[in-house]
């Protein structure tokens, strides 16, 4: 009779995870985990909490928006999503320190610190542009005429896109600020149905 190895589902195991070793060096998530910790000005998130005396402890700050970013970076806009990798990839639990969010308390954090997560996220931008982090400031397909907004009438040389001098900070800055603020508008979804606070679809 073959003999096979046993198996039990319940037997208990002990795995020694580093959360910091998770996070390697020249990956995205090491460079936001390092950018939050290192170069934002996070002050601005202090005048929003109120439970310095009562209330139970609130999530930090430069977790949620750890999470928020590479999950916006990766596409998980949905705050339902976004909780299931906070509980399901490694890389997520460990910029979330092990600690799982859940969705209405991540949709609550984006909605309501909008106006103080939306210049950070320029920042992030500018910031990975000084460490050279970033490939260009325009993407752009060679040879390919497509409907929308990659057609004929959008293709050009860098000066009939950018007529100024983009090497100039402050209009970098300027440009970036108001990129991000029509691509957020552009993905904004109405409040879920059920919760009428978190985005996305349904459990």
């Amino acid at each position: 009779m073959a003999r096979f190895k046993t198996c039990d589902y319940r037997q208990r195991v002990l795995l020694p995870v580093s959360l910091e070793d998770q996070l390697l060096p020249g990956t995205l998530e090491f460079a936001m985990h390092t950018l939050v910790e290192k170069r934002l000005d996070m002050s601005v998130f202090e005048g929003k909490y109120r439970n310095d005396e009562t209330g139970r402890a609130a999530y930090d700050p430069q977790v949620l928006l750890k999470v928020v970013l590479l999950a916006y970076s990766r596409g998980l806009i949905s705050s339902r999503k976004i909780e299931q990798a906070c509980r399901g990839n490694v890389v997520f639990m460990a910029l979330a320190c092990g600690q799982q969010p859940d969705h209405s308390t991540i949709a609550a954090f984006v909605s309501s610190m909008k106006d103080e997560i939306l210049p950070l996220f320029r920042d992030v931008l500018l910031v990975c542009e000084e460490m050279n982090l970033l490939g260009g400031t325009m993407f752009a397909l060679d040879g390919c005429k497509l409907p929308a907004n990659a057609s004929k009438e959008w293709s050009g040389t860098l000066g009939e896109l950018f007529p100024w001098d983009f090497s100039d900070h402050g209009l970098k800055k300027d440009y970036l600020w108001e990129e991000y603020q029509r691509a957020l508008e552009a993905r904004e979804t109405p409040p879920c149905r059920r919760c009428g606070i978190c985005q996305g679809e349904p459990e």
